[in-house]
């Protein structure tokens, strides 16, 4: 089975109108909100169990490299959406600014 590791960029409102689309396409969609990417979307087209299997066995494995590192997932988390939030509060201030210009 081959994969297209390419994914597509789009906003939340593109995404939502072309659903379907999306669900056809073998491409990973990456998901924005204000520039800021906010999930992906994987078509899978019913995986088959293998697949499962497979990615069962990846997270697996990367749990495994997250212990081996000591990385604290929650803690990872928690300044990811710290960063998020910084990000967002200073493209919110860009926004005013590019509308006061």
């Amino acid at each position: 089975m081959e994969f297209n590791m390419e994914s597509a960029r789009v906003g939340i409102r593109e995404f939502r109108a072309g659903l379907a689309e999306f669900i056809a396409s073998d491409t990973p969609v990456a998901v924005t909100r204000h520039g800021q990417t906010v999930g992906y979307f994987i078509p899978t087209h019913g995986q088959s169990e293998a697949d499962v299997v497979a990615l069962k066995k990846a997270a697996a494995e990367l749990d495994r490299l997250l212990a081996a590192r000591a990385v604290d997932v929650g803690e990872v988390a928690s300044e990811f959406k710290a960063a998020r939030k910084a990000g967002t509060k200073q493209q919110s201030k860009t926004d005013v600014r590019s509308k006061l210009a």
